[in-house]
């Protein structure tokens, strides 16, 4: 005979589980329970019995669809010792347990699966680019009254930004699409149908968004080494080209508009002591150039030009030899009596002139050249 059960059947014996549940309250208070229904699938009950610690604790359930309490066949155990069970679901049913201590009734509890309900991962994650939006689409969950949210940011954002929808159909506005994106998903439960208890899925695989097209990754972390790299190598090579250039305008400089020599190291004295007037400070330097080279003759012999001179004689006038003071005769000269000697000759008319230690007579038609 199947067992029917009727709403009205099924609110009673949630009534009863409550009541019951009051009777043992203190006990309920030295267990610390955790029960997580991950996607209708499966049914994990957690405990922590701080006075029972190393003790195996008997775990015994019944969902609404069974028609009688079984055990749990799936402990979960913690340093060899049951600390939960694993439990099978296919829907959203009431779940009543209790847990024992061989016969000593330690909690007792009934309640709807849904109210800790964690919903599964998203899948498949779809991207649409639209200009400066993006659309993210994936498969919906088969329950309702859940939210899908995305969240995305770019690599020059610290945090996580997010948006909802109650599909999995979220479009995001005022993204670059020259940036690199970071996005990923999860789902969660309306609280007002399901209560405060519930848990959010697991986050997504995060997936990286560049210009429509699917990155393996952004580089995040390579990114500013690089930068950092880029930019020394820029400041450097604006440092040298600013040197090089000041270098290169001082040769232009220099050859476009040479240097004026300044006349007051060429020309000593002539702006300290004659206030730049030149013909003051020429015979002032002549006189001194002249001393100077009178004190220094005996230290320094410079050669000078020899002494040419050139005397235009008469043709008609004869040679006459005689001896003066003035062209004295050596003794030998006298003994040898060689008529080949020159006879001096005297002194003749004109203008006696005494150059290096010889005289000389200037007519009209002579000249020096020194």
């Amino acid at each position: 005979m199947r067992t029917v059960f009727l709403p009205w059947a099924l609110a009673a014996l949630f009534l009863l589980a409550d009541v019951v549940v009051s009777e043992v309250s203190a006990l309920d208070g030295a267990l610390q329970l955790q029960i997580i229904n991950f996607n209708f699938e499966t049914v994990q009950v957690m405990w922590n019995a701080s006075k029972d610690s190393g003790t195996n604790l008997t775990f015994l359930y019944k969902l609404s669809s069974d028609e009688a309490s079984s055990q749990c066949s799936n402990y979960i155990l913690q340093q060899s010792h049951t600390a939960g069970c694993l439990l099978k679901a296919k829907k959203d049913e009431i779940l009543c347990f209790s847990i024992w201590n061989a016969t000593h009734l330690l909690l007792t509890k009934c309640q709807w699966i849904s109210a800790y309900l964690k919903p599964s991962s998203p899948k498949d994650l779809n991207f649409q680019w639209y200009q400066e939006a993006i659309t993210v689409t994936c498969s919906d969950l088969p329950y309702k009254r859940l939210l899908y949210e995305i969240q995305y940011k770019s690599m020059f954002d610290t945090e996580w930004q997010s948006k909802e929808g109650e599909t999995c159909n979220v479009t995001i506005d005022g993204l670059d699409a020259e940036k690199c994106y970071f996005f990923r998903a999860r789902v969660k439960t309306m609280e007002s149908s399901y209560g405060p208890d519930t848990y959010p899925s697991d986050w997504s695989e995060v997936t990286h968004q560049q210009r429509g097209m699917l990155r393996d990754s952004c580089q995040e972390k390579k990114l500013f080494p690089k930068f950092v790299l880029i930019s020394g190598m820029v400041a450097l090579l604006t440092v040298f080209l600013l040197l090089l250039s000041l270098w290169k305008v001082r040769r232009v400089q220099k050859l476009l508009m040479p240097m004026v020599p300044d006349p007051k190291f060429s020309f000593p004295g002539l702006f300290e002591s004659h206030q730049g007037n030149f013909q003051e400070w020429i015979k002032d330097t002549q006189n001194v150039a002249h001393l100077s080279k009178m004190e220094g003759a005996e230290q320094e012999c410079v050669p000078e030009e020899a002494l040419v001179v050139h005397v235009v004689k008469n043709e008609a006038e004869m040679p006459i030899m005689t001896t003066s003071p003035l062209c004295p005769q050596t003794e030998e000269e006298e003994a040898s009596g060689d008529p080949s000697q020159l006879p001096c000759q005297p002194l003749q008319g004109g203008e006696e002139i005494s150059l290096g230690g010889f005289t000389f007579v200037m007519s009209d038609n002579s000249y020096v050249m020194l």
